[in-house]
């Protein structure tokens, strides 16, 4: 009789979870284009004015997120002067992976380039939240013709103590994992997914209408939760491996972490990874906590406009292909 209950209870909660699925793609659809590369279908939107003479700006969010969380409000305030690419990491938001174990930041930045060599950015200035640190930092060492620059946003660059909490451990279990992916998360998540953006924010406040406008709650989705799920937990392997390669990165790179960030410590990533990149500038805000560019926008900005005007004109720079 007590199996009998619990199966029942799980099919009625993967019912609740499908519905839930189909409820969430209708509330937040898709903003952008689809860009096929190898192993993922990735998102990309592509938005403000066309100047050939400059890269264009790449923005790459974190995990737990999707692209909105960098449009808003770092993103739509650049676009109004630059040509800004943002892109749905491969298994967030919009951007289906074939597999979940291609989780790693080298496969990812893989992915990307590839996408952005069809989107025909021969060059680009690459902007990186957080877990994209990592991303970012492997695409200058293996992609170095690709980044024109680098900014980096409260960056994962080496190892740290410590785990990425229990549940995100369990669900990248076989088996079990995806049971509870497909049944009780999205059910539960819904509940607690504006607890933990807030917690992200300290001490800034979360603005109001955060976890709506930004799309977090597709994270939810089972596959999206999946894969974020492999992504934090085999991060810290990731940047074990690429971390001695880093005094190898040529591009010019700006560090900017708030010395309040209690979820990606600038004491084990931003400080060191600044003090061995050779071209490196480090910015550490005072009381700001690991949302930088929700905190201070302007200040982004104006690193990013600096950092264009450091680089020279080209003739490089390709128009994007013409679209159908």
């Amino acid at each position: 009789m007590g199996f009998v209950v619990v199966a029942t209870a799980l099919a009625v909660l993967a019912l609740i979870t499908q519905a839930g699925v189909l409820a969430l793609q209708r509330a937040y659809p898709r903003q952008g284009r689809r860009v096929e590369v190898k192993g993922a279908c990735l998102n990309v939107l592509d938005t403000g004015p066309r100047d050939t003479s400059t890269p264009p700006i790449v923005m790459i969010h974190g995990a737990s997120s999707n692209l909105r969380t960098m449009r808003l409000p770092l993103g739509d305030m650049l676009a109004k002067t630059r040509r800004v690419i943002l892109v749905d990491r491969p298994g967030h938001g919009w951007s289906p992976r074939q597999h979940l174990e291609d989780s790693t930041p080298a496969i990812q930045a893989r992915m990307i380039d590839e996408a952005l060599e069809k989107l025909g950015v021969a060059r680009a200035v690459i902007v990186v939240h957080s877990w994209a640190g990592a991303l970012g930092a492997r695409m200058a060492l293996d992609y170095p013709r690709r980044v024109a620059g680098l900014v980096m946003l409260a960056p994962v660059a080496y190892p740290w103590r410590g785990g990425v909490g229990r549940y995100t451990e369990i669900i990248t279990t076989p088996v079990i994992g995806p049971l509870l992916a497909y049944t009780i998360t999205l059910p539960l998540g819904y509940f607690l997914t504006e607890a933990g953006a807030r917690k992200v924010f300290l001490p800034q406040t979360m603005p109001d209408g955060f976890v709506e406008n930004t799309a977090t709650p597709l994270l939810l989705r089972p596959r999206a939760f999946l894969a974020n799920a492999r992504d934090l937990v085999t991060l810290k392997a990731a940047v074990r491996e690429q971390a001695p390669r880093y005094a190898e990165i040529s591009a010019p790179v700006v560090v900017i972490a708030g010395d309040a960030d209690k979820t990606v410590w600038p004491d084990i990533h931003s400080r060191p990874f600044a003090a061995t990149v050779p071209h490196a500038r480090l910015l550490i805000l005072p009381d700001v906590g690991h949302m930088v560019q929700n905190a201070a926008p302007e200040l982004v900005i104006r690193e990013i406009d600096a950092m264009m005007g450091r680089l020279a004109p080209r003739e490089s720079y390709p128009k994007p292909p013409r679209r159908a």
